[in-house]
C-alpha cells in the first residue's frame, strides 16, 4: 500500500526489499540497504517492521542516517522540522493503516527548518559519528 500512496502523491521511489513476506528474513540486511542509499543520495527512506525497533537500530548505525519510529504525525513533523529525520520507521504491528498513511505524508511534506540551533545539533551528531 505504501508504494501505491507514494505513486498517488507523485513521488519517485525505489523498493529495496523485502519483496514478499518471509518469516525467515533478517531485517538488518534491508535496514542497511535503505540506510546506505539515504545517506549516500541524501534521500528520504521509509522502513516497515513489526515493532520498528530493530530496523531503527540498524539504520542508525549508518553515518548520516537519522531514523526514528513514528508515533504520530505531530511527532514525525517535529522529527523532520527539528532533527532533519531522514528515515521514517513504521511499527507495522502497532500502527493502523490510516495512521501510517498520515505519518508518511507528513514525513514527506515536512522540510527541515534549518534554524541555527538545529544545524548546530546536527553538526554535533556528525562529530559523534566521526569519533565512534
Amino acid at each position: 500500500k505504501v508504494k501505491g500512496w507514494l505513486t498517488e502523491w507523485g513521488y519517485t521511489w525505489q523498493d529495496l526489499g523485502a519483496y514478499e513476506l518471509d518469516p525467515n528474513d533478517d531485517y538488518p540486511l534491508y535496514a542497511e540497504k535503505v540506510g546506505v542509499v539515504v545517506a549516500k543520495e541524501e534521500a528520504l527512506g521509509i522502513l516497515l517492521c513489526g515493532s520498528g525497533v530493530g530496523v531503527e537500530v540498524v539504520a542508525n548505525k549508518i553515518d548520516g542516517v537519522r531514523a526514528s519510529v513514528g508515533k504520530n504525525s505531530e511527532q514525525v513533523k517535529a522529527g523532520r522540522n527539528d532533527d532533519d529525520m531522514n528515515i521514517l520507521v513504521i511499527a507495522a504491528d502497532f500502527t493502523k493503516e490510516d495512521e501510517a498513511k498520515e505519518m508518511i505524508k507528513t514525513f514527506l511534506e515536512t522540510k527541515f527548518a534549518g534554524k541555527e540551533r538545529f544545524k548546530r545539533r546536527l553538526a554535533d551528531i556528525k562529530k559523534i559519528e566521526a569519533n565512534n
